[in-house]
């Protein structure tokens, strides 16, 4: 599939951002070391909407590929392996998927986990029955994000699970804001509000017929705030 420059752009800030800024905040944040109230209302809300998902995806894995796109420190992999699922567990960062790769258990009953550097976009990854991008499309634009998960319908049999910035008023202006304040380029890149309704459009417009949305949820928790989507096939 043809791919945007801005996606291409926008992938390198994140590779960029996460593999030389955020590495040991995220292996803070997700470890059980202690933390301070706002990254709390994170740390719990990525817990409930990783729970969330999951809740989504069968309890028997066993026999199916299921990609995660965006591991980063490899949570929902270990419990989709731990169903029975082959995981491909994908990231931008190396550091994050080192991380993840020295967090994996050993025993991962019928499941297995393999963890790749690159772009969840990669055709050489191959085919899937599920994949699963948690909070990995936040920082792309409506037309971005949705030609990233029709990229990766084309390699998936069963269903999409993914999650997105809810284009609600609070979260448009901190976003319009962040943008306004000096210095914001060498922080984290900025989470871009997408409208459910477009997202879903612009998807439509771009994946085979037999695609559909389905069961949609928001978590908001303090300054976590994101919405699941399921997309599946008919």
């Amino acid at each position: 599939m043809d791919i945007n420059h801005s996606y291409v752009e926008r992938r390198g800030e994140i590779a960029t951002y996460f593999d030389r800024t955020a590495v040991d905040a995220w292996k803070r944040l997700t470890s059980d070391a202690p933390v301070n109230r706002i990254r709390a209302t994170v740390r719990a809300g990525r817990d409930r909407m990783r729970s969330t998902l999951l809740s989504w995806l069968p309890n028997d894995l066993r026999g199916a590929r299921l990609l995660d796109a965006g591991c980063g420190t490899g949570a929902l992999s270990v419990e989709a392996a731990r169903r029975g699922a082959d995981v491909v567990a994908i990231d931008l960062s190396p550091q994050l998927v080192q991380l993840a790769s020295e967090r994996c258990p050993d025993d991962l009953g019928f499941g297995s986990i393999e963890f790749r550097v690159g772009d969840m976009l990669d055709p050489r990854v191959g085919r899937f029955d599920y994949v699963v991008a948690m909070d990995s499309i936040i920082h792309y634009t409506e037309r971005d994000a949705a030609q990233v998960l029709a990229g990766l319908a084309e390699r998936t049999s069963r269903a999409i699970l993914c999650t997105f910035a809810p284009r609600t008023p609070a979260l448009t202006v901190m976003h319009a804001v962040g943008r306004m304040i000096p210095g914001h380029a060498n922080r984290a890149p900025a989470i871009v509000p997408v409208a459910h309704r477009r997202l879903t459009e612009l998807f439509a417009l771009r994946a085979a017929t037999t695609w559909q949305a389905g069961r949609t949820e928001r978590v908001s928790s303090g300054f976590y705030k994101s919405q699941a989507l399921e997309l599946h096939q008919s």
